[in-house]
């Protein structure tokens, strides 16, 4: 861990990781990833939350005509419009591009059936829409006849944007676009939060000029291009003009120009959080690579089983080899087993989606793409001796845990996954059994040191200060050398238990024994020793061991016993300690508060109880965000937020003016910068913005 940052600018904020835990479940149960009995959510409600667990179909749905859509199904997915979204082809907008599109895929196709098909749908359909579609449609439909004459392989024709395939994927983003919004069918909040949070991080760190140490993550989950977005009706051109506010949060909060926000706005009728969402789901994630994340996070967090939804398939695979026929050959096991595997069935079967064409398209992720796994499995670069040197232990302090209620597997929710994966027919049944029994071999031994690491975390999460320090010293008598702030944060816990219990002998004993020599070898924990002695003689609420926020505690004490055990951090967790500690800096920079921040619940990842346990733990916690950000420095405004989070306090950057709201928004409008910039010119100029405008144009 490192401690070494000279300035508390530079050390992240600490995160509330049960409320991260909250996110990534409801994420899971939207998604339909693990197994869940709770009842589901009021369609009628308007949160965000609900929204995403109650579209999960219409999410289905959107995934599917997109799909059709890309792979030139057009037909296909007008149908699964017409049955599902009807109201969606009553604009002729929209419907002119799809049969412009299906004119063209049937030219693509190039037989004289096809052909003929193609004049069928220029005469009946695209003639008749191009008509009033919108003023532009009826040159277009023009220009598209060339297709007739100039081959779709001629790079020189006038109409060999027509031919683009990349016109099937701009088609394909902006019907979802349109779909999604029509349908309420956003993105679980976290999937949401998370494209918002790396954006900023990504934003955040080419501005100050700084290299992250977690590009590679970012770079990978969030893909550069973005859906088209979908433009208001012509009835909404003459919408009455926004608040100023909310065109300006919108456009910097989604990197849009002025006028893109303007029109998003129109598009939801001035709602400035549906407009939000919107345009945020527009960003496009590698959803193969997020499953991926949030299943290694799961298992390291103890919220589902480890080893994935299969791991007892597996087991029983090994135990009865003998297999009567084919189709039980190909049961399924877990793809961590590394054998050659395929995707099941699709899942939109339970749509009941029985469109003409609609099962010629697999359904998969749109953004699909050759990843290295994250999940759970024993890396290549771990040391295989770490689990032959805890192993003899875990069985003793495994059954200990039992004994005290901890660590029950029942409790865990079972992992299901987004496809069901089948062992290849061409994996022979010997080979099948060999590599299996190998792997459930190996799974068994990294199980039990996750287990060791989990039953160590809920000890702490309860408050059995006492009872963590015996199995960790049990497990390694030298953590604690190494690791005494966490040490010391649970010998506070044991004597704050003591003496809220009446004894003040064994509390002393604790205080003498463990405190005082802590604080003797690092004397920044003098204030936080000095601050528990008071509770001799301030017994309240503050003081009481049961009232203490565990939660940070017992993730650190995970965190760390888990390396120890061989076991990394999830990526999950390095991404979101990263994002949070640069949208904290951005937004200081910006001098106002997040609009969007608490729609998200980003607001929740940083609640943090700074009461007494807290303020040496998060100091003792500080990792390196940013590699690069102690050497290379972080520019952080020294400003303060006022609490409306409207206008800037005075700060060193701005001299002592003190704009108003209306000029800051007024440089921003005019000249487009961002909210910082716009500060710091008024700063310059008196707060004018009037002459802050003359002096850019002069």
């Amino acid at each position: 861990m490192d401690t070494s940052s000279s300035s508390s600018s530079q050390s992240p904020s600490p995160v509330n990781w049960e409320a991260l835990d909250a996110l990534v479940i409801e994420f899971a149960k939207s998604e339909n990833l693990i197994e869940d009995s709770s009842p589901p959510t009021s369609p009628s409600s308007s949160s965000p939350s609900s929204y995403s667990s109650s579209s999960y179909h219409y999410r289905l749905l959107i995934l599917q005509i997109r799909r059709l859509l890309q792979s030139g199904h057009i037909d296909s997915a007008i149908d699964l419009l017409r049955l599902h979204a009807p109201s969606i082809l009553d604009d002729h907008r929209l419907l002119f591009r799809l049969q412009k599109q299906k004119f063209i895929e049937l030219l693509r196709k190039g037989t004289e059936e096809d052909r003929n098909l193609a004049i069928d749908c220029l005469r009946n359909a695209l003639a008749p829409c191009a008509l009033d579609a919108y003023p532009e449609a009826y040159e277009e439909f023009k220009h598209v006849l060339l297709a007739f004459i100039y081959d779709k392989d001629d790079q020189a024709s006038p109409v060999v944007n027509e031919w683009s395939e990349r016109r099937l994927f701009e088609l394909a983003g902006l019907m979802t676009s349109v779909l999604r919004a029509h349908l309420h069918a956003y993105d679980p909040v976290f999937s949401m939060a998370i494209r918002y949070l790396i954006s900023i991080h990504k934003g955040f760190c080419f501005r100050q000029g700084i290299s992250s140490p977690i590009t590679d993550l970012t770079e990978r989950l969030l893909l550069e291009e973005r859906d088209l977005p979908a433009t208001p009706q012509e009835g909404l051109f003459e919408a009455p003009p926004f608040d100023e506010v909310d065109i300006q949060a919108l456009a910097h909060a989604v990197e849009l120009t002025r006028q893109g926000a303007v029109d998003s706005l129109k598009f939801a009728k001035g709602d400035l959080f549906q407009a939000f969402q919107n345009e945020i789901c527009r960003m496009r994630l590698d959803i193969t690579m997020l499953d991926e994340l949030i299943h290694e996070y799961c298992v390291y967090r103890g919220i589902v089983n480890f080893g994935g939804p299969n791991t007892s398939q597996g087991r029983q695979l090994v135990q009865e080899p003998s297999v009567s026929n084919q189709t039980e050959s190909e049961s399924t096991v877990s793809a961590d087993f590394s054998l050659e595997v395929k995707c099941g069935p699709s899942k939109l079967a339970d749509t009941n989606m029985d469109s003409p064409g609609a099962g010629d398209v697999s359904i998969q992720n749109p953004e699909t793409e050759e990843r290295y796994p994250c999940g759970s499995t024993v890396s290549s670069h771990e040391d295989c001796s770490t689990s032959v040197m805890y192993r003899h232990k875990a069985s003793k302090v495994l059954q200990r845990n039992k004994s005290r209620g901890i660590g029950d597997r029942n409790k865990r929710k079972r992992w299901k996954g987004r496809h069901e994966v089948h062992v290849s027919a061409s994996v022979s049944e010997e080979q099948q059994v060999s590599e299996v029994s190998s792997a459930v071999d190996a799974i068994g031994d990294r199980e039990d040191t996750y287990e060791i690491m989990l039953a160590v975390k809920e000890l702490a999460n309860k408050g059995m200060a006492a009872e963590v320090v015996e199995e960790i010293n049990d497990i390694d008598p030298t953590f604690f050398t190494q690791n005494y702030i966490l040490l010391f944060q649970l010998k506070r816990i044991e004597f704050l238990k003591l003496v809220n219990s009446g004894d003040h002998s064994r509390a002393l004993k604790v205080a003498s024994s463990h405190l005082g020599p802590l604080a003797t070898r690092d004397p920044t924990l003098l204030k936080p020793l000095k601050e528990t002695l008071l509770a001799f003689i301030m017994p309240n609420e503050k003081f009481s061991g049961e009232s203490l926020p565990f939660h940070a505690l017992s993730t650190s004490l995970q965190v760390a016993i888990g390396k120890k055990l061989g076991i990394e951090e999830p990526q999950l967790m390095k991404i979101i300690r990263a994002t949070l500690h640069t949208h904290n800096e951005w937004f200081k920079l910006q001098m106002c508060k997040d609009h969007f921040e608490g729609l998200l619940k980003i607001d929740l990842l940083k609640q943090i109880d700074s009461s007494l346990l807290s303020d040496t733990l998060s100091k003792s916690l500080s990792y390196d965000v940013c590699n690069n950000t102690s050497s290379q420095g972080t520019a952080t405004s020294t400003s303060k937020m006022q609490e409306d989070g409207n206008s800037p306090a005075q700060g060193s950057s701005t001299g002592e003016i003190v704009s108003d709201e209306a000029a800051i928004l007024k440089v921003m409008e005019f000249l487009a910068l961002p909210r910082a910039d716009a500060i710091h010119l008024l700063a310059q100029y008196n707060g004018n913005a009037e002459t802050v405008i003359q002096q850019i144009f002069a």
